[in-house]
């Protein structure tokens, strides 16, 4: 059994901060694999509109591969933070071991979740009442688009508190995939565990630590906040240029080019303090970014 670390609250603050030094230190290099998985996820969305069928194969397949990417993207960071270069090369890291299996199975729990919520979405609104919030929804969308004003009575037919306790439940399991998957993957190809076995100890350690982890997700969160408003602001310059689909293209590859080096950042430092060595982000990364 893993030994799990305990960790001071404000080590979330430095899981972010160090996730942000690290970007500087490569910055083009690791930006250019955020964003080609942000073309991918970006080709599969605009797919759907070609066709409805090759659109949803192509994003169930990026989901798919979806932890294998985050493999090699955190691989990537570990060799930044080693002082060696991140390569392109580097997102298709895991396909060159035995961790495959190991890293599909982090999407257990999410799909676990989804089989459960729509479950229970079914027995506690019930068919007849989803068919009717589908049209409540429809006919909401349509009077916004024409400019008029929506009729309060169409929600006052909608079963509200079962909806929101719905939503409660929706919230709690967010809550509980995220403390077993937050760390799994770092776990898998780091620390040589099995997939059920990463995610068990991702589990023990967050929850051991949660303080760290809700301080963590509320700078990201506000982190998120700005720099969606400093893409939005750049997106509309090039929307003036360019046009919509420009600007579409353009603030969507910038945000993942961005966020996913950032994540795959902060939960490197975060295993590696809860579950790894124990060892903190580099002082003296902290401080240079600190001085930018």
């Amino acid at each position: 059994m893993s030994t799990i670390n305990k960790v001071p609250a404000g080590a979330g603050a430095e899981w972010l901060l160090g996730a942000f030094a690290l970007l500087r230190k490569a910055p083009l290099a690791l930006a250019l694999l955020g964003a080609i998985w942000g073309l991918l996820s970006m080709v599969a969305v605009q797919a759907m509109a070609l066709n409805v069928t090759l659109g949803l194969l192509l994003q169930l397949g990026l989901a798919l591969v979806g932890p294998l990417l985050f493999a090699g993207l955190l691989w990537a960071v570990h060799e930044v933070d080693e002082g060696r270069p991140a390569l392109p090369s580097h997102l298709l890291h895991a396909l060159h071991g035995d961790k495959i299996p190991g890293l599909l199975a982090t999407l257990l729990p999410q799909l676990a979740a989804a089989l459960l919520l729509g479950l229970l979405l079914i027995v506690m609104v019930g068919p007849g009442e989803l068919q009717h919030l589908a049209e409540v929804m429809a006919k909401l969308q349509e009077t916004a688009q024409s400019g008029g004003q929506p009729d309060p009575a169409l929600v006052q037919a909608l079963p509200v508190g079962r909806l929101l306790l719905w939503v409660l439940m929706l919230f709690a399991a967010v809550i509980v995939v995220s403390l077993i998957t937050f760390v799994a993957v770092p776990d898998i190809v780091f620390g040589g565990n099995g997939g059920l076995t990463a995610m068990r100890n991702s589990f023990r350690a967050c929850a051991h630590n949660l303080l760290a982890m809700a301080v963590f997700y509320l700078l990201l969160l506000i982190t998120l906040f700005a720099l969606s408003i400093g893409i939005q602001l750049l997106a509309m310059v090039v929307q003036l240029l360019a046009g919509p689909m420009a600007a579409m293209w353009v603030s969507n590859l910038l945000l993942m080019a961005v966020l996913m080096p950032v994540m795959a950042g902060a939960v490197f430092y975060a295993w590696r303090q809860m579950l790894g060595s124990g060892a903190t982000v580099d002082p003296s990364a902290m401080a240079t970014h600190f001085e930018a």
